[in-house]
């Protein structure tokens, strides 16, 4: 017989060796994932397509269509700011994830609508939900590992792979129902994935124990009332950029233009100069920011070096993310328009090629984390990553700019673009996880949540560049475009590598 106390207890249920909650977070995620990339796969290619036909689409200009998709990937990273802050202030992770997600879901829905409001409105849909969910679902993963160390890596680890199965089948299902049936059916099919997610989580949630809940002592009730005024003053601002950007997109006129006599717009500003400004407003912001922070909120020599070296990784992770992100946008249309895609005697979606990137990725992530443990001591050092990261950013590129040269004797290989996303994947994997986690070993510690901000506001700039760079796809020819492209970032990788020593220099000892 057993005393109490030897009798056996069942054992925890675990998911990959880790807290079951992982399997919550981690389908969650994957659906998530599934609805952003399987929608975005569709997003140009609806937006360029003729508005006859039985697959109807908005019959847009390439210029003004990824314009808009720059600021729609822009927004949807910028709003990670607020999504976090809406999660700390007001209703804590856990329902602002829930909260985030159905806001994605009924996006989708209003995308499968067809009507030009309904296309706009599925849009900020989307990005506030993104922006509501993404952050915050990362932070109850942490929250699963109060103790941190290696198992709170391997975790995430399980977890990003979630975020590329999801990446990888999105466009397979969405693009194939998008391109061969009904644009707005696939919109349908990426909202059903949200759905699911949605309904793995909330089934799920006994499995999170308190992660990710709000404790009442987090803040005063002065503070809370404090916070929803604050959270009102930001719906209005929202609100005011909405507006603005329907007029500018719908009509091709800023809202508040002053008429002449006969009615004709003095001040015409479209989607295109918004984003144009968008971006410059950015860059602007983000040298005050750096500036103040270096001159002002650093406290010893030391800080400031390592604050200026974040600038620069902000700076160095937006021009990859302006090449990389393109896989949307330019590599898309080039997909679309002058890539062979038979394969078995049947053409297959153009969207179907987005799942490249995240195949290679759950493939090779874990040779490249292999790789950069057996070179132990031998590591290179973040410049050099970083460097590495451009250079094959911009290889991939003259990759496509040599297969273009041949699209005046009819549609390429696809090996084309097979090459240039496993260049662009390396690079990937090269540059953004480094430079993840080298922004919290540089930040001040009072100053972690905003220098991961920058991080994140890095990967915005980039998505709207993008956006605008391949609005260029008209105006010049494919091998020019995408020769300058990867000009610009090899060039960029090239001072990297050359500059290494001071960047080490600047991390003071962060390695």
């Amino acid at each position: 017989m057993f005393e109490p106390d030897e009798i056996p207890q069942p054992a925890e249920r675990t998911f990959f060796g880790h807290p079951f909650g992982l399997s919550t977070l981690f389908f969650t995620e994957l659906w998530e994932r599934f609805s952003y990339y399987g929608m975005r796969a569709l997003l140009v290619l609806y937006m360029t397509a003729a508005v006859a036909g039985s697959n109807a689409g908005l019959g847009m200009e390439v210029d003004q269509a990824t314009a808009i998709y720059g600021l729609y990937t822009f927004a949807v990273y910028a709003l990670a700011l607020p999504g976090g802050w809406v999660a700390d202030r007001l209703l804590g992770q856990r329902k602002t994830v829930l909260v985030g997600g159905i806001i994605i879901a009924l996006g989708h829905y209003t995308l499968a609508i067809d009507m030009i409001e309904a296309f706009y409105t599925g849009l900020i849909l989307v990005v506030i939900g993104t922006g509501l969910l993404k952050p915050n679902v990362s932070a109850i993963v942490a929250e699963l590992y109060p103790e941190g160390g290696a198992r709170r890596d391997a975790g995430f680890s399980v977890f990003y792979m979630g975020i590329n199965v999801g990446a990888m089948t999105g466009p397979l299902v969405c693009s194939y129902l998008g391109e061969e049936i009904n644009w707005h059916l696939g919109f349908s099919a990426a909202g059903i994935g949200m759905t699911l997610g949605l309904i793995w989580y909330m089934v799920g949630g006994r499995y999170l124990g308190d992660a990710g809940k709000m404790k009442k002592s987090d803040l005063s009730s002065d503070q809370r009332i404090s916070a929803w005024r604050q959270f009102f003053f930001g719906i209005g601002v929202v609100a005011l950029i909405v507006y603005i950007l329907y007029g500018v997109s719908s009509e091709g006129v800023f809202p508040f233009s002053y008429l002449s006599t006969d009615g004709v717009p003095l001040l015409q500003f479209g989607i295109v100069d918004f984003a144009e400004s968008t971006g410059i407003i950015i860059v602007v912001l983000a040298l005050l920011y750096f500036g103040y922070t270096i001159v002002f909120a650093c406290r010893d020599s030391l800080e400031r070096k390592r604050v200026g070296l974040i600038a620069v990784l902000f700076f160095g992770a937006a021009m990859f993310w302006s090449g990389f992100e393109q896989a949307g946008s330019s590599m898309t249309l080039f997909t679309e328009e002058h890539t062979d895609r038979f394969f078995f005697g049947e053409e297959r979606p153009t969207g179907w090629f987005q799942s490249i990137n995240p195949l290679f990725i759950i493939i090779l992530a874990p040779v490249m984390g292999s790789l950069w443990v057996w070179l132990g001591a031998r590591n290179p050092s973040l410049g050099v990553k970083f460097g590495l990261g451009l250079l094959l950013l911009g290889v991939g590129f003259l990759v496509m700019a040599w297969g273009a040269t041949f699209t005046e004797e009819g549609k390429v290989s696809p090996m084309w673009l097979v090459v240039t996303y496993f260049l662009h994947t390396v690079g990937e994997l090269c540059l953004s996880p480094v430079g993840l986690s080298a922004i919290t070993k540089l930040s001040p510690k009072r100053l972690v949540g905003q220098m991961m901000g920058t991080w994140f506001m890095g990967a915005a700039l980039g998505n709207l560049i993008a956006g605008l760079v391949a609005g260029y796809i008209e105006r010049l020819a494919m091998p020019e475009l995408f020769t300058a492209v990867a000009a610009v970032a090899g060039g960029f990788g090239l001072v990297f590598l050359l500059f290494f020593k001071p960047i080490r220099n600047l991390a003071g000892g962060v390695k």
